[in-house]
Order: C-alpha cells, then structure tokens, then sequence
C-alpha cells in the first residue's frame, strides 16, 4: 500500500472550493485515492477529506502547508495534513473492566489498530497483568475523593509525557476534569454505555432494564466539560426484550461497547472524524 497524506478541511460553504483543491493538487501532480465532501446547509459549512498519495507530490508535509496556506486563507479554512506513515501514539486510560480493554489491545497487536500505545493508566490494578503481557507500560494512579488534584496532575504529566495525540478512555470509570477536557479537546475519547443522550450517568443499563427499552445501546463520544455530552463518534444498538434482565443487558451491551469504541477509534486514527459545534462529519 503507498503512504499517504490525509488532507482535513472545514470552512464556510461557497461555490469553488472543491475545483480550487483540486486544481491545487492537480498543479503537483497530486494522486487522489479517496475523496469526501459534505455541504450542511443548515449552518452553511463544508466539510472535506482527501487521501492523497504521498509519492506523487514533488513536496513534503512542511512544503505542502506553505504552498497551500494562500487557499486556506483565502476560503478561512480550518485544515490539517497528515502522514499516514507517522503513527498517532495513543494513551489507554482504564479502571476494572476489561473487555474494551482486551479488544484494543487485540486490535493493536493485530495490526488492525494503526497507532502506538506507549502507556496504559489506571486507577484500579486489575489489569496490570493483561496490559503488561502485551508489553506496554502500566501506571497505576490511584483517584480518591482528597487526592484528585494531584491524581491528574500526575495523569496530565504522564499524557504530556508520553507525547499522546489522543487518549482513549477504555471504561475509566473517573469523571476527567474540566482544565483537561479543555487541554485535549477533541483528543480524548470514551466509550459511554448506553444510547445517548438517553440514560446518561451512573448504571444506564440499570436505568434501560427500569424503563423497559426495546433496544439498547453504546455511544462512542469526545469528551468535554458537560457530562456525556460531548461531539457523537458513533453509536450501536441490540434488540433486547421483557425476558432480559439488567444483567442480561450488561452482557449484550458489552458487545456493542467495544465494537463502537474500535471504529470510533479507527475513524478517529483515519482523520475520518471532524468536529463542528457539538456534531462531527464521519467520513466512514
């Protein structure tokens, strides 16, 4: 497979955006391998996501953004490039449970994960073992209702340290606080068990199994200040009934939870994700 760049844009809606790109790239003898864009109407904003192979251009990232600065200034874009041959470096945050924690890992050492995980943290000591025997770091910070403060500022300087482009909250049962959310916005991820925005908080299957649902499911969102509210990644749902208990429910969501934390994460690894407001354009 050749290495590519991934080109990201997010600007004001206007006719000749995509002929002004493309023409750019054509000058260089720039390959598209994958195109998207998406116009809202709504909020007049368009959104655009180009693979392009990275051996076709004369140029190198750096070289790239100097020559291609005028035309996003020009349409006030908000853009990136990336190189699909520099790994992210992910950080796994996590606490007791373990299933979305042993699919990542699976995934990674698959290959199937396109990233580097150079850290696990977490606030239990379950899983050292697991996460040691695939060979990653483990630090174990506790968080205790007098010790927060200092717990994160300890997780801050582990994240900064470990130079993470996105940390992936694998059922961290820890609310993040609201100096981090802002610090990686759009950079943490988490895995929420449930539908949102239904049955937001504590026990949400509990609260499912209460309401009598006939589905349930699992969110994959970005983190921010509000509780579960953050920008939606992505979402599942299974079928559930009057015979299934609330354990049963447990059970099944399981399922769905690491399945929608893995392409969330994938999409995300892919630029495939961009944020606008509180809504994100997937590109999937």
């Amino acid at each position: 497979m050749h290495p590519t760049y991934t080109l990201t844009i997010s600007c004001p809606d206007r006719v000749g955006i995509v002929a002004k790109v493309s023409n750019f790239l054509a000058m260089y003898g720039g390959w598209i391998t994958e195109a998207n864009h998406h116009s809202d109407l709504e909020v007049q904003q368009f959104f655009m996501r180009h693979e392009i192979r990275a051996d076709s251009l004369p140029f190198g990232l750096d070289a790239f953004r100097t020559a291609f600065s005028p035309i996003a200034k020009e349409y006030d874009m908000q853009w990136q490039i990336s190189d699909s041959q520099t790994r992210k470096r992910v950080v796994l945050m996590c606490s007791k449970e373990a299933h979305c924690m042993v699919d990542l890992l699976h995934r990674w050492q698959s290959g199937e994960l396109a990233c580097d995980i150079p850290l696990v943290i977490s606030n239990h000591q379950d899983l050292q073992d697991l996460v040691e025997w695939h060979g990653i770091p483990f630090v174990h910070v506790p968080v205790r209702k007098d010790n927060k403060a200092e717990a994160y500022a300890e997780i801050e300087r582990l994240i900064d340290e470990a130079q993470a482009d996105t940390v992936v909250l694998a059922r961290y049962m820890q609310i993040i606080p609201p100096a981090l959310c802002e610090k990686y916005a759009h950079q943490i991820i988490n895995i929420h068990h449930s539908f949102l925005p239904s049955f937001a908080g504590a026990k949400p299957y509990h609260q499912a199994y209460e309401r009598g649902v006939k589905l349930i499911g699992a969110t994959c969102h970005y983190v921010t200040e509000e509780l579960d509210a953050g920008p939606i990644i992505d979402q599942d749902i299974v079928r559930v009934n009057h015979r299934q208990t609330a354990a049963d429910m447990v059970r099944l969501g399981r399922d769905v939870e690491k399945a929608v934390l893995a392409r969330g994460l994938m999409w995300h690894l892919q630029d495939r994700v961009l944020v606008h407001g509180n809504k994100t354009v997937v590109f999937n």
